[in-house]
């Protein structure tokens, strides 16, 4: 094997595959990446696999010999990074699985291991593949990933279920403590050949989608292959495959009240603006934010009491339907699910100071953020 590429070429896709290889694999070969050079296609494809999540992608070099190998991800990533802007030359030894990286700053030899041994990437065979437009994609992304949990005792809670009934699309993530519901509708009707579908996939693979995406933005639809077990994301170039999670993902609709008995509008970014200062101090007293809704004045104050610390209010001006009301939430939870709404204004809705509370955009992609609030300690 024997190839020529910009530094910051390879630089890139090697550090893209690579969020794919095991920081503690099961196996040496799987802490490596798999480099394919072709000289009949003149392309140098890369993989990182970690038996569940796999990332492939595929970039033009000079390929003056073909080849296989797998190097080390984080050592080879680690050199690379580090190398000047300019063309890389990376030659295989003829006797022993060994690359020698050289540019004008020096050389340095790599130790890999035998490709033999590393597993191929699952195929899905499915009929007809679905395409759906990237901007769709993105958006339902966007608005559900950050809701997903972290915790792994909960693993059906740690994807985005994924469900599509023709051009309607909608993406759900729950921790159990919010849950953030997205619906798009692909314009381009790309997704109509979509059949009705309940998948729930897991968060990790999507942030890498949604990093590749918005990376590289384009009008091209994205076209992805499932069965019972696996979903595969062909992005042209880039190719992300990875298994379903298993389990019955709840029943998140029954989760959001019907009527509410208090609504308010808000400018979005002056609430962010305003939690983000009283975070700080809302952060000495377990990240608890107190909303007092005052319909006579038609305002919104944010409070934090910080025993022995001291104490923050801000109030904004809204638009207010309903009686007052004290109601308190984790502010971190409020920060992430404002961010994540696209419109200038938003609706808050919500009943009592103990049940859910339903942040909505006005305008934009059609999301629902549901977070319950905390109880206030006198």
């Amino acid at each position: 094997m024997k190839f020529s590429c910009p530094q910051t070429d390879f630089n890139s896709q090697f550090s893209l595959v690579s969020r794919a290889v095991s920081s503690r694999p099961s196996k040496p070969v799987l802490g490596n990446v798999l480099v394919t050079a072709d000289a009949e296609t003149q392309h140098v494809t890369l993989v990182g696999f970690d038996e569940t999540l796999g990332i492939q992608t595929t970039f033009a070099a000079q390929v003056e010999e073909g080849g296989t190998l797998t190097l080390p991800a984080k050592l080879l990533g680690d050199i690379v990074s580090r190398l000047p802007n300019e063309e890389l030359d990376i030659t295989e030894d003829d006797n022993e699985p060994v690359v020698t990286l050289a540019c004008s700053a020096g050389h340095y030899q790599i130790r890999g291991l035998s490709a033999e041994d590393y597993p191929n990437l699952p195929q899905v065979t499915a009929a007809e593949p679905v395409q759906i437009s990237a901007e769709a994609l993105v958006a339902g992304l966007r608005g559900a990933l950050f809701a997903t949990s972290a915790d792994e005792t909960k693993q059906v809670l740690t994807g985005v279920h994924l469900s599509a009934d023709n051009a309607s699309l909608e993406f759900a993530a729950t921790d159990g403590h919010r849950l953030a519901v997205v619906q798009t509708i692909d314009d381009e009707g790309a997704a109509t050949a979509m059949l009705t579908m309940n998948v729930t996939i897991p968060g990790k693979a999507l942030r890498e989608l949604e990093r590749i995406l918005q990376a590289c933005p384009s009008n091209e639809p994205v076209s992805f292959q499932l069965d019972a077990t696996q979903v595969v994301f062909d992005l042209g170039q880039q190719r992300i495959t990875t298994r379903l999670l298993e389990g019955q993902y709840p029943n998140y609709r029954q989760l959001i009240p019907k009527q509410f008995e208090r609504q308010l509008t808000v400018d979005r970014k002056q609430l962010i603006a305003s939690l983000e200062r009283i975070a700080v101090m809302a952060d000495q007293r377990n990240n608890i934010v107190k909303l007092s809704i005052q319909n006579e004045t038609q305002s919104l104050a944010l409070s934090v009491e910080a025993q022995e610390v001291g104490s923050g209010l801000e109030t904004l001006s809204a638009q207010i339907t309903g009686e007052d009301l004290d109601i308190a939430f984790n502010v971190r939870y409020l920060l992430e699910g404002l961010k994540a709404l696209p419109s200038t204004e938003i609706q808050i809705q919500c009943n009592t100071a103990t049940s859910p509370s339903v942040l909505t955009p006005l305008g934009g992609t059609k999301i629902t953020y549901l977070v319950m609030p905390v109880q206030i300690r006198s």
